[in-house]
């Protein structure tokens, strides 16, 4: 049996938690909203139409902040015809998605979303087919207490307090051929920054984010993020990072590897961000929103009809069945994230049900959990205070993608209650001992102590079959001394609670 050490130095801390760092994302694409969070006739729908079964599973999920409304559908959304009397709202084409657009969820209505949810709205405005203007209305209508035109329209609709937005997108993608508007990099720097600088002089204290790359693969990438920042460093506070990932061609071990590629990325981005900074000889440091990231087959749907001629209200596209390895790397994903936490202060998971989501509905029927639920709501529950990074010492093994990859990756987290440990096993066929050296964090119970994984590593959670796959108790974990032993099985990802 292959084994590992860890050893956890308590002054290793990479950063506070911001509860950020555990967003998702909402957009009006396919079963996302009509038929996911929004089916008025359904058994447990509000009074505004939301289903709240869902809203129970969201909050269980634990996301923190909400991206909305997209994603590349934001690129042709007049945020106007979201608001006001449903009856009176017009029914537009989204070009983004080839489908119709009802606006029967604006806004206002999302922001109730939220509400019970628990979670906060970050707004993305049009930079695609529309500019400034349209920026300053959409924040002079969330964001004014009262007073203006906008502000009392906003009232006169029914919503009385402003939603106060804090984070705002400016665009969305903005490199790529697929969007809608799509420009060079120094017309969007150029765009971006007079946007930022207007949207500033209403609110000084807004957090807005420019358009990074769309891919590590993007032809653009690097020179991209730098010509943008150039242009905007100082008006601006985050870039962005999108990232999907999926096995190709039954490459299993690249697969579960793909957080080298993450890392990669965020390295990239901070080292771009930080050349424009020296330059300007600037004392800013620019942060980094992950606000796309995920499991996504892409391959398939391009290769499917889900986009065709006919012009269709909600339909069904992008909606992936997720297996344990999906949810493996995905938990591997997630701790890439926390350990770049001091740069990649905001993420969300794209997206948050029936599209590459966590959470699948049927229409008139049940809602339920796929395999990715389990590490993301798990890590969101259990990680608190600060995360450590720790030191591995573990063999590697040969991918055809990422070159050689570390069998086991590790994070830690601890705050004045407890510690969380959270693991990666990725070995396809052995069980890793894995010895850590706990003493610091001086902990002496194990309260939990949870895997994912399963004989099938394929294993899916379906309409069918909806509980096929959950977390399972880590069998024999022992903590004494100081030290933790774990025994973690093939393609999997665990978490322990430590007091």
């Amino acid at each position: 049996m292959t084994s590992a050490r860890i050893s956890i130095d308590r002054e290793a801390v990479v950063a506070p938690i911001d509860r950020r760092i555990f967003g998702s994302f909402v957009e009006h694409l396919g079963r996302c909203v009509y038929d996911g969070i929004y089916e008025p006739g359904h058994p447990t729908a509000n009074e505004d139409g939301f289903r709240l079964d869902v809203v129970d599973l969201v909050r269980e999920l634990g996301s923190s902040t909400i991206r909305y409304p997209g994603g590349n559908f934001v690129s042709g959304f007049r945020w106007e015809d979201s608001v006001g009397p449903r009856e009176n709202r017009p029914v537009r084409r989204d070009l983004a998605w080839h489908s119709l657009e009802t606006n029967q969820v604006g806004v206002d209505e999302f922001s109730r979303w939220l509400k019970l949810t628990g979670s906060e709205l970050m707004m993305a405005v049009n930079l695609g087919t529309r500019g400034i203007e349209a920026a300053l209305d959409l924040l002079e209508y969330c964001n004014h207490p009262s007073g203006t035109a906008l502000s009392d329209q906003r009232i006169a609709n029914g919503t009385v307090e402003p939603h106060d937005i804090r984070m705002w997108c400016l665009g969305n993608e903005m490199d790529g051929p697929w969007q809608t508007g799509y420009m060079t990099a120094d017309d969007y720097g150029k765009l971006a920054a007079r946007t930022a600088q207007a949207m500033k002089a209403a609110d000084r204290t807004l957090e807005l984010v420019v358009c990074g790359s769309s891919g590590s693969s993007m032809p653009t990438f690097g020179d991209w993020e730098r010509t943008v920042l150039e242009h905007s460093y100082e008006h601006v506070d985050y870039i962005s990072c999108h990232a999907y990932y999926q096995e190709r061609g039954g490459d299993l071990g690249s697969f579960l590897a793909s957080s080298l590629n993450m890392q990669y990325f965020i390295e990239t981005v901070v080292a771009s961000a930080d050349h424009v900074g020296y330059k300007l000889k600037s004392d800013k440091k620019i942060k980094l929103s992950f606000d796309e990231w995920n499991i996504w087959y892409l391959d398939e749907h391009q290769a499917s009809d889900e986009v065709n001629d006919e012009w269709r209200y909600a339909p069904r596209q992008l909606e992936d069945v997720y297996s344990v390895a999906d949810a493996v790397v995905l938990g591997n994903l997630l701790i890439t994230l926390l350990k770049n936490h001091d740069r990649v202060a905001s993420a969300s998971l794209a997206q948050l049900v029936n599209v590459i989501a966590p959470i699948m509905t049927e229409p008139g029927g049940d809602a339920w959990r796929q395999t990715t639920f389990f590490p993301f709501s798990v890590t969101s529950r259990l990680a608190k205070g600060e995360i450590i990074k720790p030191r591995i010492d573990v063999g590697t093994y040969e991918t055809a993608v990422h070159g050689d990859a570390p069998l086991v990756d590790s994070v830690v987290t601890t705050d004045g209650d407890g510690s969380a440990v959270f693991l990666v096993n990725r070995s396809l066929t052995e069980s890793i001992t894995v010895t850590i050296d706990a003493a610091q964090l001086d902990v002496s119970s194990i309260d939990e102590a949870v895997t994912l994984w399963d004989d099938d590593v394929y294993a899916k959670n379906t309409l069918a079959d909806q509980n096929r796959v959950g977390l399972k108790a880590l069998e024999g974990a022992v903590l004494a001394g100081g030290v933790l032993t774990v025994t973690l099985p093939p393609v999997s990802w665990s978490a322990l609670a430590l007091s």
